[in-house]
């Protein structure tokens, strides 16, 4: 008996600081990562990618700045999908919610099933209550999310080490933050500090550790508009991909949906 093949694709809905969030589809969920639009554009924006609402099996939560929850709460007025985050996030996102959503805990660093869908939580340093990366597998496909980090720590390594695909945050370029007349310099600070943003340097040096033959997409996601530009951080992650590797690498729109990552 023939079986159709599997699907497992990766379709970036924004990514930048007003807003962020992925659409995962697989053969055994179809999951959300970050709710950072409004319920509106979350919805338009599924749209386009031919997803109701109600097909959406979960969303997952990396931590609760509004750039990555924005649209949470209309969204569970309407819909009961399940809200999947620790439980320092939950904490913070029942307040602002007024207890509203259907909330599943998990332990940071733990892994669970979605469907057959295996997620594998891990810990990230960022200035949130207890903010988290993910990295998402079926069968022999996997696709890890690692934005908002102030560096990449061991536990970060480790858990992307062997990842098909991956969303890397490539924030700010150094010399631009530096120049940049908007941000006190206690922002710069904050966002270049070891708890902040991963600028490109530190991307595309994160990037060099995870090489492998298997490792077939990386997406910059994150980029500032203000301290950095698409030229500076494809430089930076091209610089060390070799030309014969079979590693393509692009960066996630802002605020429009991204192409289609297929695993």
């Amino acid at each position: 008996m023939s079986h159709a093949p599997t699907m497992f694709e990766v379709t970036i809905l924004a990514s930048g600081s007003s807003g962020n969030a992925s659409l995962v589809r697989s053969e055994g969920a179809t999951l959300l990562i970050d709710a950072g639009l409004s319920a509106k554009k979350l919805r338009e924006r599924l749209a386009l990618c031919d997803v109701t609402p109600e097909e959406i099996t979960g969303i997952l939560i990396t931590h609760e700045h509004g750039d990555h929850i924005k649209g949470l709460y209309q969204w569970s007025k309407h819909y009961a999908t399940p809200l999947y985050c620790n439980r320092h996030t939950a904490l913070v996102l029942r307040r602002m919610m007024k207890e509203q959503g259907s909330w599943k805990i998990f332990e940071t660093g733990s892994s669970f099933l979605i469907g057959s869908l295996n997620v594998q939580s891990f810990s990230v340093p960022h200035d949130a209550v207890d903010p988290v990366g993910f990295v998402l597998r079926e069968q022999k496909y996997s696709f890890g999310f690692a934005t908002d980090l102030g560096y990449a720590s061991r536990l970060v390594l480790d858990a992307l080490r062997d990842v098909n695909g991956l969303l890397l945050e490539a924030n700010y370029d150094e010399e631009l933050l530096q120049q940049d007349i908007k941000r006190p310099w206690a922002v710069k600070q904050r966002i270049s500090s070891r708890h902040g943003h991963l600028s490109n340097h530190a991307a595309a040096a994160l990037l060099k550790d995870l090489m492998h033959r298997e490792l077939r997409h990386v997406a910059l996601g994150h980029l500032s508009s203000d301290c950095n530009r698409e030229e500076l951080a494809l430089a930076a992650i091209h610089s060390i991909i070799d030309d014969s590797s079979p590693l393509q690498g692009w960066c996630a729109k802002p605020d429009a949906i991204s192409r289609t990552i297929r695993l």
